[in-house]
């Protein structure tokens, strides 16, 4: 992958999450279609480990990758919130290839890099928006990424629907606390946030062939992920992999406990948010 800058190796993972939207978008009975994820892996100069002979720990990253894009599809989807944000967007290209409703405001931050990586991969494939789409270039671990956004035309006073998605086991305990203490200041009361659960235990690497991703892991915070959540101003849905997967016709195992939180933004007045039942929205 070219660029004007250099590509952190976090922002490299991207690449083998478009791997796998390719893939997937290209076999039979796909989940949904990506028709630009193959053109960012021709454009990048990024070697590609082969999917050969991938470990249960590599195939189990495969399938969760395709379990969570629909499954986030479906709830930006469906949230009735006309302002969306992406954090740490990557390669990400639903502005592009989901049905939006009329109206509808999307907002993509990432790294400089990236954001110019894709920009440059979409134009060449001619690729248009299908709703009114504005990248952001900023560094979630700054303080200023907050500034970013709304500087952008982000307005902190609608209801907003936030995916964090593939984010936070990059990042420490802290570093994700702090990132969701920012967005939790943006996110107006009826606000709906979109992330992964957290594992439970510790992740064994079975196979040399993702090491480039499972090396880079810090844990974000875990299995403890909707109890923060709860504790500072969301109202939380736990939705399990195994039950999302088998909604969609792919029933795996989830021995490491992940899966997806759904969350709404109560206003202060109501105090402790608390957890809602583990509910499966699809």
């Amino acid at each position: 992958m070219t660029s004007s800058q250099p590509l952190s190796a976090v922002s490299k993972t991207a690449l083998a999450v478009a791997r796998v939207r390719a893939h997937e978008s290209a076999s039979g009975n796909a989940l949904f279609d990506d028709p630009y994820a193959a053109a960012f892996l021709a454009a990048s100069q990024e070697p590609i480990p082969p999917r050969r002979d991938l470990g249960p720990l590599a195939r189990a990253l495969v399938l969760q990758t395709v379990i969570r894009t629909r499954f986030y599809d479906d709830q930006l989807l469906h949230s009735a919130c006309d302002q969306v944000v992406l954090l740490a967007a990557g390669l990400d290209t639903r502005a592009y290839r989901l049905p939006w409703p009329p109206g509808t405001r999307l907002y993509e931050l990432d790294l400089p890099p990236v954001l110019e990586f894709k920009h440059r991969v979409l134009t060449a494939e001619s690729a248009a928006p299908r709703c009114d789409r504005t990248a952001v270039p900023a560094d979630l671990l700054s303080t200023t990424w907050a500034d970013r956004l709304i500087d952008a035309g982000f307005d902190a006073n609608r209801p907003t629907t936030w995916l964090v998605e593939g984010l936070l086991v990059y990042l420490t305990a802290q570093e994700a606390a702090t990132l969701l203490s920012t967005l939790g200041e943006l996110a107006a009361p009826a606000s709906r946030l979109a992330l992964e659960r957290g594992r439970s235990g510790k992740t064994v690497l079975d196979n040399p062939s993702i090491a480039h991703v499972t090396s880079l892991w810090k844990g974000g915070l875990g299995a403890g992920t909707a109890d923060w959540l709860a504790d500072h101003g969301w109202q939380t849905q736990d939705h399990p992999l195994d039950a999302v997967a088998a909604h969609y016709g792919r029933p795996t195992a989830n021995p490491s406990g992940t899966g997806f939180i759904t969350a709404l933004r109560v206003p202060e007045d109501q105090g402790h948010a608390g957890v809602a039942p583990r509910v499966v929205m699809a």
